[in-house]
């Protein structure tokens, strides 16, 4: 089996976020997978489960907007997507201690539960056309729209990203891992090509270097958010000597 290097390169965080016009949402990642799932909890420990039957987010929780549910978000296809119902979908459906505990017994029924999203309405399917997506936002005030901490960052005078468990989608809190929908970003070579396919080398030597990936580099002013210091370093060091991943 061919050697890889698993080079950890940033976070990125996952928004749900509405027009700025509009007030600014507060909800667990609980709320909201009572809110996209396609089958829902019928009862307190998740044990029975009904088709979704939440029209308006104050249904949910009174706490809650007193509107319609409708979320504009990324295809299957997607890998927004992907980690989105893995992050915040999941970690919802767990909170329920009976669909938890079938995670490792029935994982294909638990994945069915956690991942499935309602196909009634409440979520829309939007592309991966994020520029699109921001214009709906700021048409519909009542809409919410599921994108890239990036994107809400370079649109954060039209667009406001909702609080998740207490935390708001912030530079910070994204990078500590604080906030819920966060993901470690990664690329990966395979060992056997360095020396042989040419500019591998330099790709990660460049990529590693702080005029890149760090808090001042060219990457963070295209959105990237950094590793803190002593992770960057021992990440830059372990890519630089291409260090293989333990299998």
């Amino acid at each position: 089996m061919s050697k890889i290097t698993k080079v950890k390169i940033s976070y990125d965080g996952i928004v749900l976020a509405n027009a700025k016009s509009a007030g600014q949402m507060t909800i667990t990642l609980k709320q909201l997978f009572l809110a996209l799932a396609k089958n829902v909890p019928a009862n307190a420990n998740g044990s029975k489960l009904r088709a979704n039957p939440y029209k308006m987010w104050s249904g949910i929780d009174p706490s809650l907007p007193k509107k319609k549910i409708e979320v504009l978000g990324p295809p299957p296809t997607s890998g927004t997507r992907d980690a989105f119902v893995e992050l915040a979908m999941e970690g919802g459906c767990k909170q329920f201690p009976a669909i938890k505990k079938i995670r490792r017994s029935e994982k294909s029924r638990y994945k069915a539960i956690c991942h499935g999203i309602r196909e009634d309405g409440g979520f829309i399917e939007a592309g991966e056309n994020d520029v699109l997506i921001i214009q709906k936002l700021v048409a519909n005030t009542n809409a919410f729209g599921i994108f890239g901490f990036s994107f809400l960052d370079l649109n954060n005078d039209q667009v406001q990203g909702s609080s998740i468990n207490g935390t708001a989608p912030e530079f910070d809190a994204i990078a500590s891992g604080k906030y819920p929908i966060s993901r470690s970003m990664y690329f990966y070579v395979k060992n056997a090509h360095v020396g042989v396919v040419p500019g591998i080398r330099e790709y990660v030597s460049e990529f590693t270097a702080e005029k890149a990936w760090g808090p001042d580099g060219y990457l963070a002013d295209k959105g990237l958010i950094p590793l803190p210091d002593a992770d960057r370093k021992k990440s830059a060091e372990a890519a630089q000597k291409f260090a293989p991943l333990s299998m």
